[in-house]
């Protein structure tokens, strides 16, 4: 089993603490949050050993997991890395790109793994049809959140809009070529809605929408692709596929066809991949742990982690 401690002790950290602890890849040997009287707290109702110092857990761990506000990603991943640890970061990878490149120079520095918490990379939903995705040339995604104090110390785009950056940066193949952006603050210091246009040297067209001030929460992505259609609701977990074909010469008659101008004729049809439920965040803290065991590459690794921070960061310079 893999020793690993957790940095921070907040809401998502206690959910990879439990998940960690009930791990039978990992041994949960402790956790340090700088927060003491929160960390005493954690420790006496859930029992998971408390560190008071920083450096004694690292020392410690095999794997390092950060769970920490972004702020401090780098601080605490440059200790780890230095000690020769394994590290789990939550996404955004970093606060700043260079941050994130330093990151990527001292893994392959200290030669270890590192993995960024994209977690809708471990979505059922996605998961189904991400390889059905091919070549993409249109995508439309609505990341749409009640408003909710916590995380509203960094841009939404950070906060919410990521997700869907990294999910598309995972199935189209090509350099970015322009971002058109636009933000709008409407309760935090930070914009809290904003729409970006992303153009890929392929031709793709990525069109996104995150808010943290709507009235319901939205996790949906549409892709638009030679004869496909595929939609993945992230928060229902459900995806719903249609594609074409060309239309037999003799259509049956529950057949859908359609004919176009120059009359081609197209069969419509529709797939219903098996979505398996899963708890996704556990699923990503179990395929590092798999990842570290047989030195394969982690499913998120800290250069995708890094790609989509600076696409985000890309977009963010469009509001000012």
């Amino acid at each position: 089993m893999l020793k690993v401690g957790v940095l921070g002790a907040g809401h998502l950290g206690k959910i990879h603490l439990r998940l960690l602890n009930e791990s039978k890849k990992y041994e949960l040997i402790g956790f340090y949050d700088p927060d003491a009287i929160n960390a005493k707290k954690v420790s006496e109702e859930f029992g998971y050993p408390y560190f008071e110092n920083i450096n004694t857990l690292i020392a410690a761990a095999d794997v390092i997991d950060i769970v920490t506000p972004t702020l401090s990603h780098f601080d605490c991943a440059k200790k780890a890395i230095e000690k020769g640890k394994h590290i789990f970061i939550e996404k955004p990878i970093t606060n700043t790109l260079e941050e994130a490149e330093k990151l990527l120079s001292l893994e392959s520095e200290y030669n270890v793994k590192g993995q960024v918490g994209h977690v809708e990379r471990f979505n059922p939903a996605f998961t189904a049809v991400k390889d059905q995705i091919e070549n993409p040339m249109f995508i439309e995604t609505h990341r749409l959140a009640e408003f909710n104090p916590r995380g509203t110390d960094v841009p939404v785009v950070l906060d919410l809009m990521i997700h869907d950056i990294d999910a598309i940066l995972s199935v189209v193949n090509s350099e970015v070529k322009t971002i058109n952006a636009s933000g709008v603050s409407v309760i935090s210091n930070s914009p809290d809605i904003a729409n970006a246009r992303i153009e890929f040297e392929s031709g793709c067209v990525a069109n996104l929408t995150a808010s943290r001030i709507s009235l319901k929460n939205m996790r949906k992505s549409r892709f638009f692709q030679k004869d496909a259609y595929i939609s993945v609701d992230f928060l229902e977990k459900k995806v719903e596929v249609v594609k074409m074909k060309d239309a037999p010469e003799k259509a049956g008659d529950f057949d859908m066809i359609l004919q176009n101008a120059e009359g081609v004729k197209k069969q419509i049809y529709f797939e219903n991949p098996a979505i398996e439920t899963n708890n996704a965040i556990a699923d990503e803290l179990e395929t590092f742990a798999d990842a570290i065991i047989n030195n394969t590459t982690p499913v998120v690794t800290l250069k995708q982690g890094t790609q989509a921070l600076k696409v985000a960061l890309q977009i963010i310079d469009c509001f000012k």
